[in-house]
């Protein structure tokens, strides 16, 4: 089942991944004038696709600061002595030092819990309470109580959330989206490129949910996907509102295990999983964003660019290294 899972969410996340470039290139959101003022010159410092692959290793393998904040390899500009640029004796005379600056990967941290390490570390903690059979019976039999009353008190916090939500909500994101339309050059410009970049988004997200997925579904089961959509509709409105999966996550179990009759063994070790690592709409906005910015910007984009979007689309597109890439922007 486990094998299943990661093959599955690996398939998913690189379709929506596949789908959101080939939106982006036909729509093409950022297309402009290159003359524009939103266009700036200068210096961008470079994030390598293998800096986001080893960093996703690290994250996944620095299981003993799970409950920390993870400590991250991110790029800075070092000065160092150069070397060989003048004759010894002439630098001796003159006492001339020159450096230059280079581009090294430092240590530094990323606020928030290591989330991925956390699932690693429960995974690993939880075979072993497995393998111990009757000695870990009653570690056991905590985590499962322990597990109950979560899902309980989820189920309050959530309506708490949802009435703090409807009622801040609205004024919150009036005033957000207020100040970013006031630091506006060309308003008209940039509202149109957006709502372009928006559509793009909808569009790649209908077709990766409305018809791939269920296509899926569709090709393994032999059964009618629409009406499995139709009992996680409760979910799927949630999530909506909320647009937080773990928010939704008690009520998915419910959905699934209510609704759908899908076994407590497959829900209770596939949901945690998927919620934090299988992220097909992030990775799809991703590329999305990465390629329009570079549109807004005026770049070409050959092939093994767009690929290296793809790839580091897919590379983090959990909500851990999505972090990580903000924190480096």
């Amino acid at each position: 089942m486990g094998v299943r899972a990661v093959v599955y969410y690996m398939v998913t996340t690189l379709i929506a991944v596949f789908i959101g470039i080939v939106i982006v290139m036909i729509i093409r959101p950022g297309r402009g004038s290159r003359d524009s003022p939103m266009v700036k010159n200068g210096n961008i410092e470079p994030v390598q696709a293998n800096d986001a692959f080893l960093d996703l290793i690290r994250v996944i393998c620095n299981i003993s600061n799970s409950f920390n904040k993870p400590v991250l390899a991110h790029l800075e500009f070092l000065s160092f002595p150069s070397r060989n640029m003048f004759p010894p004796n002439l630098v001796e005379a003159c006492f001339i030092q020159e450096t230059v600056e280079e581009t090294v990967p430092v240590s530094g941290s990323s606020a928030g819990v290591n989330a991925l390490g956390l699932v690693v570390f429960s995974m690993c903690f939880g075979l072993v309470i497995g393998n111990m059979k009757e000695q870990g019976q009653a570690l056991k039999e905590f985590f499962d109580c322990l597990n109950e009353a979560i899902m309980r008190l989820r189920h309050f916090d959530m309506f708490v959330y949802c009435m703090s939500f409807c009622r801040y909500a609205p004024v919150g994101i009036l005033f957000l989206i207020a100040g970013k339309i006031v630091e506006m050059k060309d308003l008209a410009e940039m509202g149109g490129q957006l709502g372009m970049y928006t559509l793009s988004v909808i569009v790649g997200l209908l077709i990766h949910g409305l018809f791939v997925l269920p296509l899926l579904y569709f090709l393994v089961t032999r059964r009618n996907p629409y009406s499995f959509i139709g009992g996680l509709l409760q979910a799927l409105i949630t999530a909506l509102g909320t647009s937080s999966s773990s928010a939704t996550l008690p009520i998915t179990f419910r959905c699934l295990e209510e609704n759908n009759h899908v076994d407590k063994r497959v829900t209770r070790f596939i949901l945690p999983v998927g919620a934090t690592i299988n992220m097909d709409g992030t990775a799809l906005y991703e590329a999305v964003a990465a390629i329009f910015i570079a549109q807004v910007n005026g770049m070409d984009l050959n092939f093994g660019q767009i690929l290296t979007i793809r790839f580091t689309s897919f590379t983090t597109s959990n909500n851990q290294i999505q972090s990580m890439m903000n924190a480096k922007l």
